[in-house]
């Protein structure tokens, strides 16, 4: 039933296609509008000590995804399929505020299956060469006092990429198959 080790979940526009084109060797549509993603993309991220894992670009999800909004469930049901979601935030000057984009994802997760809600979440702070500093320190806030973990990269210019695929790395071996 295992779709994936991770899940990319966000937002349309959060970073999730970039991402995956950076990480892997999948390449995704990319575009400046919403729903550039229309199909789960996998992608296969290898690592210098030779071990690998997959990676799934899951659709945005925006309110009301579970009710059929957006994209809709089709693709909420493929992120019970992974171990581990990586919650990619936008805090580029272009995004909206981080903290309530955070949590309109995740309710939609709980909402659909609050099993869902439960799983382990890297949150990451994506678009850092676009950075409005104001919109990471409170997603940094939220985080900390949520003790959610947080890593901030721009797929874009590869900063921070090395940590991410490292902390991940960890923490898929901390999870059960």
């Amino acid at each position: 039933k295992l779709l994936a080790d991770v899940g990319l979940i966000g937002l349309p526009n959060a970073g999730k296609s970039t991402l995956i084109s950076r990480i892997s060797a999948a390449r995704p549509k990319v575009a400046p509008y919403p729903f550039t993603t229309l199909t789960p993309r996998l992608g296969v991220v290898k690592l210098p000590d030779y071990s690998s894992f997959v990676v799934a670009d899951i659709p945005g999800l925006i309110a009301g995804a579970h009710q059929g909004a957006g994209l809709g469930d089709r693709f909420l049901r493929h992120i019970e399929r992974t171990r581990l979601l990586l919650h990619l935030v936008d805090v580029s000057a272009m995004g909206g505020e981080p903290v309530a984009e955070f949590q309109t994802v995740n309710r939609e997760l709980a909402l659909f299956n609050p099993e869902l809600a439960e799983k382990p979440q890297l949150v990451v702070a994506a678009k850092l060469d676009a950075l409005q500093q104001r919109k990471l320190d409170s997603l940094i806030e939220f985080c900390a006092g949520q003790g959610l973990p947080l890593l901030a990269i721009s797929a874009h210019s590869g900063a921070g990429l090395q940590a991410l695929l490292q902390k991940v790395a960890q923490m898929l071996k901390a999870i059960p198959r």
